[in-house]
């Protein structure tokens, strides 16, 4: 048993190297490329803090546990709007713009939407993964061209030099090994645990390795808010939870289709849809999340976490 919590803790460890290394090198890259604030968050500071959750999310596939795979994102997608937004909120109140309410905002819970419909059957397969990859890549698309990013891309490669644009590109490969070998540790660990203490797999994978997993956006968005980047902040969390479903959860079940316990399914789906719709009505009245507002997000996720373990 000492040995598994060493593992988790390892995995946590490693998950945070990795993500941090994640976050500094593709922020990085993208601000030396002209990338705009609102799209690295939105893009790839929220794919490579979601680096953990994809690895650990595949693992978790490839060892047969399918409760801690589906579990995990779920978990992690109602961690970064409770805990994390909430967290942040906290430190430091968010102000966001119209745009970002009425578009970003709407297509993340449209996400959310169409994951609770393709996933109450209890098993995610290859057109699954192949409906979301599809919504990813339209997603990417019209961001990229709303922003002129690509054309700014362009721009911008001709005056930087090369060294730098391959170092930070070596610093975001180098981050996905540590996720990776993070993730495995984790996920074994966890799922020892959970053996260990009669504890279901799905509570594991909702809290301990949803919390594990999140860390580097936790941290990120937290450095973020002491920084006053709240188009990062925002683009993070947002970005992070539209990445856990449209690209882990339609990379994972191409490479390895997988199955999940149906029982709990629905009621997690539905308070992951719960806390975006209070998340989207927070940032919809004035504009703003104050602390009053993170305070009402954390309250709510300790109460979450309290039930699953009830």
């Amino acid at each position: 048993m000492i040995k598994d919590f060493g593992l988790v803790a390892a995995g946590i460890v490693l998950l945070y190297a990795g993500g941090e290394v994640m976050v500094q090198s593709a922020t990085r890259l993208a601000l030396l490329l002209g990338i705009s604030p609102l799209v690295i968050g939105l893009t790839l500071v929220a794919f490579g803090t979601s680096a953990p959750e994809l690895a650990a999310t595949l693992a978790a596939s490839f060892k047969g546990v399918g409760d801690v795979a589906f579990g995990n994102v779920i978990g992690s997608n109602i961690a970064n709007i409770g805990l994390v937004l909430g967290l942040v909120a906290l430190v430091s109140p968010l102000k966001t713009t119209f745009r970002f309410i009425t578009q970003e905002m709407p297509f993340m819970l449209f996400v959310s939407s169409l994951l609770f419909l393709l996933g109450r059957d209890g098993y995610l397969g290859r057109l699954d993964g192949s409906i979301f990859l599809f919504l990813l890549v339209l997603f990417l698309f019209f961001l990229f061209k709303r922003d002129k990013t690509l054309s700014n891309l362009a721009d911008n490669q001709k005056k930087e030099p090369l060294s730098k644009i391959i170092l930070y590109t070596a610093g975001v490969f180098v981050s996905i090994g540590l996720l990776s070998l993070g993730a495995n540790v984790l996920v074994e660990g966890a799922v020892n645990i959970a053996r260990h203490l009669g504890v279901p797999e799905r509570v594991i994978g909702l809290t301990m390795v949803a919390v594990g997993t999140s860390l580097p956006e936790l941290v990120s968005t937290l450095v973020a808010a002491y920084r006053r980047a709240g188009d990062i902040i925002l683009g993070n969390i947002i970005g992070s939870n539209i990445m856990n479903i449209l690209a882990i959860l339609g990379l994972t079940p191409i490479i390895k289709p997988f199955s999940f316990s149906k029982e709990g399914v629905t009621v997690d789906l539905s308070i992951m849809i719960f806390f975006s719709l209070m998340a989207w009505a927070m940032l919809a009245h004035q504009k703003r999340v104050g602390r009053l507002k993170g305070t009402i997000l954390l309250g709510c996720y300790i109460f979450y976490v309290f039930y699953l373990y009830q």
